[in-house]
């Protein structure tokens, strides 16, 4: 049996019965390395590579949460608690029941956008999550408000609009990394218009999203009125912490985007945590000697999510060192010949084992989209169709996995009081609701394209 499904399968399953998701990843990696031959050497060797590579982004979440923190001790989201409890608390049961119906989907439909706009408006990516989710807890607590749900509208905003629209990170993955490496594969791509391919695959994630909101995660869920990251409740709230505390989140966005579009190789994510915190040190918003306490509250926030996201740098380098990756793919074709439905379907299931590992969409592309090229071509696939599998099969994955930013940057802001499991809230829900579809729909799209 393949080394790299092995990996992935025992990574899920540990995952799954609650052994801490480092840990399965670890063994994963371990497991995989074993069997593929590379012996115990090489497979640490791999590992201990690939854990410098996520060591950036770590710091940068870490950064990050310490920044959410001054924001939640400027009281600035306590003012947004207020302000909605206070709509909340009329005495009129109908008032107060009408209230909480608008409040519940207005507050889901900002955060789809919040999601949809950081891939490609304002592309921050997950940077949005620790700062907005975490303040509206409360809120959430007082309607009752399900959190698989608000995880799922999250990731569907984080995958669904890269894999559709071309702007932003959509134009990165749509057309410099899907075109891109299925040019370099040999095929001609010029008379094929992405955005209606990708169509029916996003069409299969609206359904996903719909489904999750409006039927599995409908009902009202209760959880506790907890502290956020130990960080403390102001007593009084300050008009000048409030601005400062504004400025801030401006400012920390706007230099992420200013350096994105300047397509500058530094972190625009590490820099633009940096220039937050500096705001609130420069300007007294975060008082000296409380400044250590309020940052380590926060690093503390994100360190789950560094700690993973460094694991999943490594599990991904053993997988590439292997080398069987490719001979997954292979030996997948060998199984079903001609037979185009089976292939399409086999083609999509080993992009998700693939992506469900590796933990990103855009590093699985160049992998797959060598070997899928020669594979279509030779079955008769037209080159509309070889692009929706292909694609489909990238994206696969991002949502469901455990080491995917898409599921974790849901679970580092929904987890701040410590009350939305990662594998129980954010990945098994995520799994269900869009990867199952986009199976579905990324088949369709194979046959009728």
């Amino acid at each position: 049996m393949n080394a790299v499904l092995i990996a992935v399968l025992v990574m899920l399953v540990l995952a799954a019965v609650r052994v801490h998701v480092v840990l399965a990843l670890f063994i994963g990696a371990l497991v995989g390395g074993l069997l593929s031959g590379i012996g115990l050497d090489a497979t640490m060797v791999a590992f201990q590579v690939g854990l410098s590579g996520g060591a950036q982004i770590a710091l940068s979440y870490a950064l990050l949460g310490a920044f959410a923190t001054a924001v939640a001790s400027s009281g600035l989201p306590t003012l947004l608690a207020r302000s909605v409890m206070n709509k909340l608390g009329k005495d009129d049961s109908v008032t107060v029941g009408r209230a909480v119906a608008v409040t519940k989907w207005l507050m889901l439909a900002g955060i789809l956008a919040m999601s949809i706009m950081s891939q490609n408006l304002i592309p921050v990516h997950i940077a949005f999550i620790p700062l907005i989710v975490p303040p509206l807890l409360g809120v959430m607590n007082r309607l009752r408000l399900d959190r698989r749900a608000v995880a799922s509208v999250i990731t569907f905003g984080l995958v669904t609009t890269y894999m559709w629209i071309p702007v932003g990170f959509g134009n990165i993955f749509l057309n410099e990394i899907l075109l891109g490496n299925i040019e370099t594969a040999g095929l001609d791509t010029s008379g094929v218009d992405i955005v209606h391919v990708m169509t029916i695959p996003a069409l299969g994630m609206v359904a996903g999203m719909l489904v999750a909101v409006f039927v599995t995660y409908r009902k009202p869920r209760d959880y506790e009125n907890l502290p956020i990251a130990d960080a403390k409740e102001p007593e009084e709230i300050s008009r000048y912490k409030i601005i400062v505390a504004l400025v801030a989140v401006v400012a920390t966005f706007a230099v992420q985007v200013i350096m994105q579009s300047m397509e500058t190789e530094a972190d625009s994510l590490l820099i633009g945590a940096l220039t937050g915190l500096a705001i609130f040190m420069l300007t007294g918003a975060v008082n000296w000697r409380e400044a250590d306490d309020v940052f380590t509250s926060g690093m503390k926030m994100m360190a789950l999510i560094g700690f993973i996201m460094i694991t999943a740098q490594g599990f991904a380098a053993v997988m590439s060192a292997t080398g069987e990756v490719e001979t997954l793919v292979d030996a997948t074709a060998e199984i079903f010949g001609e037979n185009r439905p089976a292939a399409a379907i086999a083609m999509l299931i080993v992009g998700l084992v693939v992506t469900m590992g590796i933990g990103s969409s855009f590093s699985t592309l160049p992998i797959i989209a060598t070997i899928y090229v020669p594979l279509c071509t030779a079955m008769g696939f037209s080159p509309a169709a070889t692009i929706a599998i292909i694609g489909a099969a990238g994206a696969l994955g991002d949502a469901g996995s455990p080491a995917s930013d898409s599921t974790l940057g849901p679970t580092s802001g929904l987890n701040a009081d410590g009350q939305h499991d990662h594998i129980r809230d954010s990945v098994i829900p995520t799994f269900l609701h869009y990867n199952i579809p986009l199976l579905a729909s990324g088949w369709i799209a194979a046959m009728v394209l």
